[in-house]
């Protein structure tokens, strides 16, 4: 079945997410966070594009670009190319990292910009990470109140003047883009659950876990279930697949 066309916009304005492949984690350690950020600037610098908003969560990232100097489906490409590169070299791994096909919505509304800005700032506060959205280190919220080195906020302070821009990020919000499931309440933090595949597995990254051998494997998977992960949380933070999850 041929794939549906990506929409296009017409102020060039997109709406990025990008997966890890079967949910899995794409950020193991606060090196993994700064090298997609510098790998972002770099890819901004060659493909001149504006970026303004950003954020970067385990398991996936979601990014507010404008496309000028190349489309959007380039400006992707070199950057997980890039970063998947790095990735697996130094997680000693190879294949996918990011699910096959990036999501992206066009954005030609200056409401809807907006909206979308928030829900990205907003992130890790509705995945309970954080209590509020400036305690988070991994996305663009704080950026705008410094001196910049990557936000292009000039745009962004002409649709909403500065003096507003914290209430605005901060104000309670039901949106949701991009999601195409309802994900039901995790038993346990990520965080809390990550510690337990470390002292089970004696695995301190994904791809450390998939290296095991499968029998060691399967009954760390059993295990896992037993100490109450969810299957879709094992399958995120090992990497392994839904189905092999489901049948240890």
């Amino acid at each position: 079945m041929p794939r549906r066309a990506r929409k296009k916009s017409d102020s060039g304005i997109y709406h990025i997410m990008l997966r890890g492949v079967n949910n899995q984690q794409i950020f193991e350690e606060q090196e993994d966070y700064e090298k997609f950020i510098s790998i972002l600037k770099t890819c901004k610098n060659i493909c001149e594009f504006k970026i303004y908003a950003y954020c970067l969560m385990g398991n996936h990232i979601h990014l507010l670009l404008q496309e000028t100097k190349e489309p959007i489906e380039l400006i992707i490409k070199r950057l997980a190319t890039r970063f998947v590169y790095w990735y697996n070299i130094k997680y000693q791994r190879v294949g996918h990292l990011f699910q096959d096909r990036f999501k992206s919505e066009p954005i030609d509304d200056e409401r809807y910009f907006l909206a979308v800005l928030r829900y990205i700032h907003q992130n890790p506060v509705k995945a309970g990470i954080c209590q509020n959205i400036n305690q988070y280190p991994h996305s663009s919220y704080n950026e705008f109140f410094k001196k910049q080195c990557l936000i292009d906020t000039d745009f962004v302070f002409e649709v909403i003047h500065k003096d507003d821009f914290a209430a605005f990020n901060n104000e309670k919000s039901a949106d949701n883009f991009l999601e195409d499931e309802n994900k039901p309440q995790k038993r346990m933090t990520d965080e809390q659950a990550q510690r337990i595949i470390e002292k089970n597995s004696k695995c301190k990254s994904i791809a450390e876990f998939q290296k095991l051998d499968a029998n060691v494997r399967d009954k760390c998977l059993k295990l896992f279930k037993e100490k109450g992960l969810s299957i879709r949380q094992i399958s995120r933070l090992t990497g392994t697949s839904y189905y092999l999850v489901q049948k240890a």
